[in-house]
């Protein structure tokens, strides 16, 4: 078992990752970059540094650029520093597929030339480029992990969204949108990274996570309204129209805007083969639906 160091541990990732890697029996400490002296407070013998504290992606347009740039490149570097001053040999940095594509025809592979549109994606790729010109010896590692869009108990963000328009018997409008996306449970997540702490053999390098399966956000809603005994409400008002209040929603900060509209809409596909030969992984241990389950019955739960 290992000695692994967390930033960003009071996160929903790091809250999750963090419990399930105690549990398989590492001792895990917790680094908040916060403490304007948290270089200080790195453990000495630490093996492992899993960094997970950033900017998150925020639809709602308000954070300005330098923020990002302070938090998702210019703390990684610093971060990236102590580690390679240090004896641990392996440090993980939780990327974005944002780094790459905001939009994907096709499936997203490791492979894509990158040219994100965001801020966010470009503050990401940011950090990869920085960790990737780095040389280091060969007792080390880096591992610069893409996931899709994350979800499990204590999450945030547009299922979220979802789940109160069902449960509220809110007519699901965006009906008309076919799309296929690629989600990541957190418990597929902590698979992976206990599966990659077990492997001296993996190597360095990009690596994307996702579910082995996509679901449409039709599909989300109809599975939603399942676990809520909900009927279910999807209506296929026009995509033309809702796009007109998509773009009102920008100047005038309605709950629907453009880039909420394309997070809940669009087709964006993530290929994990790559991982999973790495670690001879033929299928991951949940589906995407049953991910899906998981989390609605926690925010369920949670209102219970």
């Amino acid at each position: 078992m290992m000695k692994i160091t967390i930033t960003g541990g009071s996160g929903f990732v790091g809250k999750n990752l963090s419990a399930y890697l105690s549990d398989i029996g590492h001792t895990v400490e917790l680094l908040s970059l916060r403490d304007s002296n948290w270089a200080t407070k790195y453990p000495v013998d630490t093996q492992v540094v899993i960094h997970l504290a950033g900017k998150a992606h925020d639809t709602t347009n308000s954070i300005e650029t330098d923020n990002y740039f302070k938090i998702n490149a210019e703390l990684t570097k610093s971060v990236f520093q102590v580690f390679r001053d240090s004896t641990a040999s392996d440090f993980y940095y939780f990327s974005s597929v944002k780094a790459v594509r905001d939009s994907v025809v096709g499936e997203l592979t490791e492979n894509d030339v990158p040219f994100p549109m965001t801020d966010y994606g470009r503050s990401k790729l940011e950090a990869e480029n920085y960790l990737r010109q780095q040389i280091i010896s060969s007792s080390k590692r880096i591992f610069i992990i893409r996931p899709s869009m994350i979800h499990g108990p204590g999450n945030k963000g547009n299922l979220n969204l979802l789940y109160n328009i069902v449960k509220n018997g809110i007519p699901w409008p965006l009906g008309s949108f076919r799309n296929q996306r690629s989600f990541l449970g957190i418990d597929n997540l902590n698979f992976l990274i206990g599966e990659m702490l077990k492997s001296p053999s993996i190597q360095s390098g990009v690596y994307n996570f996702c579910d082995d399966d996509t679901l449409s956000t039709n599909e989300v809603v109809a599975i939603i309204s399942q676990v809520l005994n909900k009927k279910e409400r999807i209506w296929n008002w026009s995509s033309r129209l809702i796009r007109f209040f998509a773009k009102a929603g920008d100047k005038f900060s309605f709950p629907l805007n453009t880039e909420r509209l394309k997070k809940l809409t669009e087709s964006y596909i993530v290929s994990n083969a790559k991982i999973k030969s790495a670690l001879n992984i033929v299928k991951l241990p949940f589906t995407a639906r049953e991910n899906l389950i998981t989390t609605v019955h926690s925010f369920n739960k949670k209102e219970a």
